[in-house]
């Protein structure tokens, strides 16, 4: 599933709700697939996980079938910039 990148619709293995669209998935270093966002506003519930700091449990939003976790601070839009060396100046002046 991480790999697999052809157009389609994610759905719930125990429920069959749908979850997520091709369209919102992205590579990602996690042996998990990753999205950016979900079909339906309540296609997952999420909740803190109290003993993995970071962490957020996944569900379906329907049944509850666990998803896997969500890791705060982790996803497409990164903070950080790759300045290729010898630029750094021009890129520290905004340029």
């Amino acid at each position: 599933i991480k790999t697999h990148f052809s157009p389609c619709i994610y759905v719930c293995a125990k429920c069959g709700y749908e979850l997520f669209s091709s369209r919102s998935k992205y590579a990602h270093s996690s042996p998990w697939p990753a999205f950016t966002e979900t079909i339906h506003a309540d296609s997952v519930a999420k909740r803190p996980e109290h003993n993995r700091p970071g962490a957020i449990k996944v569900s379906c939003g329907r049944c509850g079938n666990g998803l896997g976790h969500e890791f705060l601070n982790d996803g497409p839009n990164s903070s950080l910039k790759f300045i290729p060396k010898g630029e750094e100046t021009s890129a520290s002046q905004g340029q």
